[in-house]
């Protein structure tokens, strides 16, 4: 009885042995999760196929970490040991940049100065309130190329639990874009436009300084058709796309037949136009109040054709964003932030990959855009709220209004269309129509193109501090912020069929967060099931393999 018990364990432990030993040759991992959530998207799986070299990877979250970035790392980890096992390529490692205390504050100060600012977090335990500083970023090194990736993903209102689904969900995009970035050696091509009164360069700074990371960016000056038209169309058409930030002057025929030209020859065109003429700052008067008019850029025709119209109104918005105003004067003044329902706050209806788990938009003075039938397919990428209204021109717009609660009965016409892609199979605007100037190779019917329409000019701009430009969608009065530079980005994205990367954004993780009341109040009831039970449970098995062994040998 005792040499069979003894061959079956030695049976047992050979045949144990050889399955790990033949395991270490083949590596084989089965996602069972309802989310899938431990699978790459083919997306990430094509990027990092590509890699022939050595690509670093060095994560900053490490050492004692609050229990939400811990989560934050685990499940970092796990994502790049995915990376790693599609390609021996990937290394990576994790560093605490603050474990030499006595470097801490020169780390620190070496860290922000390259943009790698830290999460300075609030935790609470047993009663005890202290703060902590965290770096969730990641540093991706391929050859002579180096990109940093933020790990964590805030949105506005988040509780703990949606903060981390939020970045869980953006690990894989967030890493797979950093590795696109580093691994670009062809890019396209982006033409800003100006001469029609277009926005300042400076205000453009940090959307086209993100974009130069994918896209080549080039400058032409419409105004020039009127001079040479063909030299302008030519060379626009070495563009992939033409940017139209805010023109405040109206285009001439001619402009726009050049510009319809670029489009029916499949440039792809996006459009941030404003028809109401009100800026924030013309109110900063005597009288606090300026009007609000009317702007005419001669392009309504031109939108007619790919079915949309820009409505002559101005937005009011019951979810808004703030305005910073000061009461008092001198040195006893006191800066207040204020509802501003003409700034809409609007949040994602995430319908698109373009806008799909991107944090909310300001818009501010912003119009509407009316969607036409024809055959062209549409979709709305953002839009008011329910609780909004819209105001016609001319309109006295004015600082008095914030003395007075709003009329709620009157937010009722809401859902108004702010922001609109249109695809399809472009025809000229000039179709049928007598040409105000002759251009060689023009077409009349083009390819399958797309393009996108945002009743906003200023949702690009970006902020100005010493005459320096800040990051966009940041407010520096509020200093919130909002998603305008993430929506814009996946919008040229969209637009120059780069739809594999922000596809990535569709994919949905959910991740089960313990209840932090219920484990303070049944903290002792679980201390006792986690240690006493299986305490328990062991003597258990020992009595009953004692009594098993005094059986087996007394007979």
């Amino acid at each position: 009885m005792r040499n069979g018990f003894l061959k079956n364990s030695a049976l047992w432990l050979g045949s144990l042995l050889l399955i790990n030993f033949l395991a270490s040759f083949i590596y084989l991992r089965f996602d069972l999760t309802e989310d899938h959530r431990f699978t790459l998207s083919e997306t990430t799986t094509q990027v990092l196929q590509k890699f022939d070299a050595p690509v670093i990877i060095d994560v900053l979250l490490e050492g004692e970490l609050p229990s939400e970035f811990q989560r934050l790392k685990i499940e970092t980890a796990q994502l790049l040991e995915n990376f790693s096992n599609e390609n021996r390529n990937i290394k990576y490692s994790f560093e605490d940049p603050l474990e030499d205390a006595s470097q801490a504050e020169a780390t620190l100060a070496q860290l922000q100065s390259i943009g790698l600012i830290p999460a300075n977090v609030t935790t609470e335990n047993e009663g005890k309130v202290s703060q902590e500083l965290v770096f969730p970023w990641a540093m991706v090194t391929y050859k002579d190329k180096t990109v940093k990736v933020a790990l964590l993903k805030n949105k506005l209102g988040a509780s703990t639990a949606d903060r981390i689904n939020n970045s869980v969900q953006n690990l894989e995009y967030a890493f797979t874009d950093a590795f696109t970035k580093v691994g670009i050696n062809q890019k396209k091509r982006i033409a800003v436009l100006k001469g029609n009164g277009e926005l300042q360069d400076i205000y453009l700074a940090d959307i086209l300084g993100s974009l130069r990371e994918y896209y080549n960016i080039g400058a032409i000056t419409l105004d020039s058709v009127e001079r040479n038209p063909q030299s302008v169309l030519d060379q626009l058409n070495t563009y992939d796309l033409a940017l139209i930030a805010k023109p405040t002057i109206a285009f001439s025929e001619a402009e726009k037949y050049v510009l319809d030209q670029f489009i029916v020859n499949g440039g792809k065109s996006l459009w941030l136009v404003d028809p109401v003429a009100m800026e924030l700052d013309s109110l900063f008067n005597e009288q606090g109040e300026a009007m609000a008019l009317t702007r005419n850029l001669n392009l309504n025709d031109l939108f007619f054709k790919y079915g949309v119209r820009f409505n002559p109104v101005l937005v009011n918005d019951l979810y808004c964003t703030q305005i910073v105003l000061a009461n008092g004067e001198a040195n006893s003044a006191e800066y207040n932030p204020l509802p501003w329902y003409y700034n809409p706050m609007v949040f994602s209806k995430n319908n698109h990959p373009i806008n799909t788990n991107t944090e909310a938009l300001r818009f501010q003075f912003t119009a509407t855009i009316d969607t036409l039938s024809n055959p062209y397919k549409k979709t709305v990428l953002a839009q008011s709220s329910p609780l909004s209204k819209t105001e016609a021109m001319p309109k006295r717009i004015s600082f008095e209004f914030l003395n007075s609660p709003p009329d709620k009965e009157q937010f009722t016409d809401g859902n108004k269309p702010l922001a609109v892609l249109v695809e399809g199979t472009f025809s000229s605007a000039y179709k049928n129509r007598v040409k105000p100037i002759e251009l060689e190779g023009t077409k009349e019917n083009g390819p399958e193109n797309k393009m996108i329409f945002i009743a906003d000019g200023d949702l690009i701009a970006n902020q100005l501090r010493n005459n320096r430009p800040l990051e966009l969608g940041y407010d520096k009065w509020t200093n919130n912020f909002y998603g305008n530079k993430e929506f814009l980005l996946n919008s040229v994205n969209y637009l120059l069929d780069d739809t594999g990367l922000i596809n990535i954004r569709n994919k949905s993780v959910a991740i089960p967060m313990l209840d932090a009341e219920k484990i303070a109040s049944q903290k002792t009831r679980w201390q006792f099931i986690s240690i006493g039970v299986p305490l328990a449970f062991v003597l258990l098995l020992s009595i009953l393999f004692s009594w098993w062994r005094k059986r087996q040998y007394s007979r």
